[in-house]
């Protein structure tokens, strides 16, 4: 089977794993699709350089979050809130009371989301996970147990 029939396989059996992970960074339907796509995208381009084919979701996992950090940075947003809107989000509470777990990840900064992700919703390992993101072993490990700890304070020590 050549390559680019197993990268077929590949993006075909795991789309929508592709597809929530990359959500997951942008925070945005439109935003995830436009990522996913233009990853394939670049992914074909560069099937050749892919070394060994047994790495080929992890190595496609990279090209995802690389197109998705880049596309942030363009099309960073800022959100003005007005004064009264403020006042209306203090008066309300609990911030994290009617939160489920997924809206709690959300609210995680996407250097501990996308771990948490990569580690629990797709069963990534920690070396692979290092990888896709292009950070250190110890790095992985500190920042998910440091998610980890967020999540727990989040959810009132119940984890």
């Amino acid at each position: 089977m050549s390559r680019k029939e197993l990268f077929e396989n590949y993006i075909t059996e795991n789309i929508d794993s592709i597809y929530r992970f990359a959500y997951t960074i942008t925070k945005d339907q439109g935003d995830a699709e436009d990522v996913v796509n233009e990853s394939v995208i670049k992914a074909l381009k560069a099937l050749g350089s892919l070394k060994k084919t047994e790495y080929l979701g992890t190595w496609f996992y990279r090209i995802v979050v690389n197109t998705a950090m880049t596309y942030l940075k363009k099309r960073s947003r800022i959100v003005y809130l007005d004064p009264k809107d403020m006042e209306e989000l203090k008066d309300q509470g609990e911030p994290y009371a009617d939160l489920n777990f997924e809206e709690m990840i959300k609210r995680l900064d996407t250097k501990y989301k996308s771990i948490i992700v990569l580690r629990y919703f797709e069963g990534m390992a920690l070396t692979d996970i290092a990888y896709v993101l292009n950070e250190n072993l110890n790095t992985v490990k500190t920042r998910l147990y440091k998610a980890l700890q967020l999540l727990r304070s989040d959810m009132g020590g119940s984890l």
